[in-house]
């Protein structure tokens, strides 16, 4: 951006993932993941990297809360990945995530819609799947049939993740099915809702997150579908509803998640950029999200 006044002692984040780092293993890796063919709601999702890489301009790289400054975390740009829908599309991401793997501390996929969830964690998982963990931040189970934006958390388990190692966090009422939650219950996976949220801290809740997906020692991935939010918050996201997360919710939850060695990848999915509202507030709340995940890793 070309356009924002220069302020020497007032770095914009856009800068740093910009400018980004050549060494060999970085703390961060940023790719973008544009998958929005088969969402079950039209989208324009695919747009959705490249604008919150330009909101990012909008920000500087210093946390006040957590008294550190994002610049010194070593962060590489890896692009997009071109077409990442259907069989063609997700062999492309499974080969990104296989010249990826452990060359970051923490790798961040921008989304795209949800079902980008199946191709980055089984992409960087491999064979590893049996020991990994997922934890969602998500209205919905995401186990609906066929392959969509529904059901990444299916084919994840179908590929060999294990049902007790996914915790979701954020379950609406009125979001899902009588069905769909007796296969959640049967795949054995935790569910805390909206509801169970109201009474309870959110670093409690993650504490607890962090204990199951991980309790087999393998890596985490850490899934922001960011239409958990309340639907005033985040109206480019088609599935929100009333009652839903804080934008501060989000990013908490965001940081206390990163801040955990253990997870080493996550995705910020379900903005669609063709439909925010003019001032931005759908993507600019997935920027504010990158820079908590890099505060996050910063406070390891």
């Amino acid at each position: 951006m070309t356009d924002l006044p220069v302020d020497e002692f007032w770095p914009r984040a856009g800068h740093w993932l910009e400018a980004g780092s050549t060494a060999e293993k970085t703390d961060i890796t940023v790719v973008g993941v544009g998958a929005h063919l088969t969402s079950l709601t039209p989208t324009g999702a695919d747009k959705t990297p490249d604008a919150i890489r330009q909101a990012l301009y909008k920000y500087s790289t210093y946390s006040w809360a957590h008294d550190l400054d994002i610049a010194s975390v070593s962060v590489r740009d890896a692009g997009n990945i071109p077409d990442p829908d259907w069989e063609e599309g997700e062999a492309r991401v499974f080969a990104k995530m296989d010249e990826l793997r452990g060359k970051q501390n923490l790798l961040v996929a921008l989304g795209g819609d949800n079902a980008i969830t199946y191709s980055v964690g089984k992409g960087l998982w491999a064979d590893e799947i049996g020991k990994a963990g997922l934890i969602t931040i998500d209205a919905h189970h995401d186990i609906r049939e066929g392959i969509s934006n529904g059901s990444p958390v299916r084919r994840l388990i179908a590929a060999g993740l294990q049902g007790t190692h996914i915790v979701q966090i954020g379950i609406s009422d009125y979001a899902n099915s009588p069905e769909y939650a007796r296969r959640v219950k049967e795949y054995g996976i935790t569910v805390i809702t909206r509801a169970e949220m109201r009474s309870r801290s959110l670093e409690d809740i993650m504490a607890q997150a962090i204990s199951i997906a991980g309790a087999s020692g393998g890596d985490i991935h850490y899934d922001l579908d960011v239409d958990v939010c309340d639907r005033a918050v985040t109206p480019a996201c088609p599935a929100t509803t009333p009652g839903g997360l804080s934008a501060d919710d989000v990013r908490e939850l965001t940081f206390l998640a990163t801040s955990h060695a253990r997870v080493t990848s996550m995705d910020i999915t379900e903005i669609d950029a063709t439909i925010d509202s003019t001032d931005e507030r759908t993507i600019r709340l997935g920027a504010l999200c990158v820079l908590e995940a890099a505060a996050g890793v910063a406070s390891r």
